[in-house]
């Protein structure tokens, strides 16, 4: 083989091998908005190697060209009377050698063909189906979340009329009638010549979503759109008689044009920034101040930015306590080792999505971090575990849940630590009080779970609010009650 097309080979070859080291495949992907900005490298490098691949291939073939016109020429025996050949046993002999040589050297430039290692290739690129519907299924949560209309969440990136038809036949799946029928309204305004989607395909899926959600005139109107296209289409017939019989008999006829932007559950209106004018004027009233972590010497000369957010519990948010190169630094040493975040008991869950790792301070950044925690808080780091970075995906977020176990040497207090600002949504709420928490890159907000008589405290229940815009990075300090028995000394009292 020539110098040249063994370069082609060998780079091709390295493509895919350094190719699959780097891909991420599963579920998780979309749990972590970190690890989908890297699709953007993959697409790249996906486009490049199909270059290499089509450039390697077309050397290959006019190469096998070049050995056939070789092969054809060496052939001496009369095809006409190959028996009269055979009657030579040199003859005989060498027909043998010269097909057994001929097929060797087509097995060996056959062999060269590079397909199965391209396919091999794209099997490593393929990101899974159940991501891509997972990607929908989170647009569709966060719909849901904000009161969102799919105009609303394609205002920066705008979906052709196939993706917005993918995104409605994923809530259609997930039995969420109403908005499937405004993904695929959406879908129908954008339909062009160069759609695979059909105009009938949506006006079925669009009569259906009105049915099943129970608003039986628009059923019956895109019903009858469809039966105008294709009036001989026996099944629209029944489904249009059936909706106009059913119509008679129901008294009630939901609007499925109209999002209910009501909603009684306060973690989804605190995470739309639906705050009570009370709780507002509440936090008017809390103050500011220097604090040295009660008269911690580190802190004499250097007082950190202390702000209440809430008194009752007590949250308090620190600022400026983390530099921008500490938190590049957590960034690029937590990346390569994010997985998926578990919760305790349940492993991984939907109720929170995002990717994390426990960082062991073996470094002089982590040690520095973990003693600040300590002279702020005036807490001993000797019981807490390990910072915990987490990076959130599409729609991240942790529902409401409680820091604190119900154990010995349970989590007495959380030192949360923003990572980065977040544009729309990735709020921290406090639901029993009505509490939003803005994350703020560089700040950090404290609160103790546990009450002084080792209960849990009932009004600490927080959540994550779904990430709408942005990349949200947040660290996370869990400080335990070993070791904390003189710094904050436990009480009798069923209040405190």
């Amino acid at each position: 083989m020539a110098i040249k097309e063994q370069t082609v080979f060998v780079v091709f070859s390295w493509i895919v091998c350094t190719t699959a080291t780097t891909t991420t495949t599963g579920r998780d992907i979309i749990s972590s908005i970190e690890k989908v900005a890297r699709i953007f490298e993959e697409e790249q490098d996906l486009l490049e190697s199909f270059s290499l691949y089509t450039d390697a291939e077309e050397k290959n073939v006019e190469r096998m060209k070049s050995i056939l016109l070789v092969l054809q020429l060496l052939t001496f025996s009369d095809p006409e009377n190959p028996e009269k050949t055979m009657r030579d046993p040199a003859a005989a002999y060498k027909l043998l050698r010269r097909v057994t040589t001929k097929r060797s050297i087509i097995v060996e430039y056959i062999q060269l063909h590079l397909y199965e290692m391209y396919e091999k290739l794209l099997a490593f690129k393929e990101i899974p189906q159940e991501d891509v519907d997972g990607a929908a299924s989170e647009l569709i949560r966060l719909q849901e979340f904000y009161k969102l209309y799919p105009h609303n969440i394609t205002k920066e990136t705008s979906l052709n009329a196939d993706e917005a038809y993918h995104v409605g036949l994923v809530a259609y799946n997930e039995n969420k009638f109403q908005h499937a029928f405004h993904w695929f309204w959406y879908s129908l305004d954008k339909l062009t010549e160069y759609s695979t989607t059909t105009e009938k395909k949506l006006l079925r899926y669009l009569s259906s979503s009105a049915y099943r959600f129970g608003s039986l005139p628009v059923a019956i109107y895109f019903g009858q759109r469809l039966l105008n296209l294709d009036p001989t289409n026996d099944e629209v017939k029944v489904e249009l008689s059936l909706y106009k019989l059913l119509r008679f008999q129901r008294t009630s006829n939901p609007d499925i044009f109209t999002l209910n932007t009501k909603s009684n559950n306060s973690y989804e209106a605190l995470c739309r920034g639906e705050v009570d004018e009370r709780t507002s004027k509440r936090q008017r009233a809390l103050s500011c101040r220097y604090s040295t972590g009660g008269g911690n010497p580190r802190l004499m000369y250097a007082p950190v930015k202390e702000e209440v957010e809430w008194d009752e519990p007590r949250i308090i948010r620190y600022h400026d306590i983390i530099s921008d190169r500490e938190i590049e630094f957590l960034k690029n040493i937590s990346i390569p080792q994010l997985s998926r975040s578990r919760i305790r008991h349940l492993g991984v869950s939907n109720i929170r999505t995002s990717q994390s790792v426990f960082l062991e301070e073996d470094n002089t950044v982590l040690a520095r971090i973990s003693q600040n925690i300590a002279d702020i808080t005036g807490l001993s780091m000797e019981s807490s575990e390990y910072l915990h970075v987490q990076n959130y995906g599409i729609g991240g977020r942790f529902d409401p849940h409680y820091d604190a176990w119900d154990v010995e040497n349970g989590r007495i207090a959380t030192f949360l630590i923003y990572m980065s600002d977040v544009e729309i949504g990735g709020a921290t709420v406090f639901p029993k009080v009505g509490v939003a928490l803005k994350p703020k890159k560089g700040s950090a907000v404290f609160w103790y779970n546990l009450q002084k008589n080792g209960r849990v405290h009932n009004d600490t229940q927080h959540a994550g609010c779904p990430v709408l815009v942005g990349n949200k990075w947040v660290a996370n300090k869990w400080i335990h009650e070993f070791g904390q028995e003189f710094r904050r000394p436990c009480s009798l009292s069923v209040w405190e």
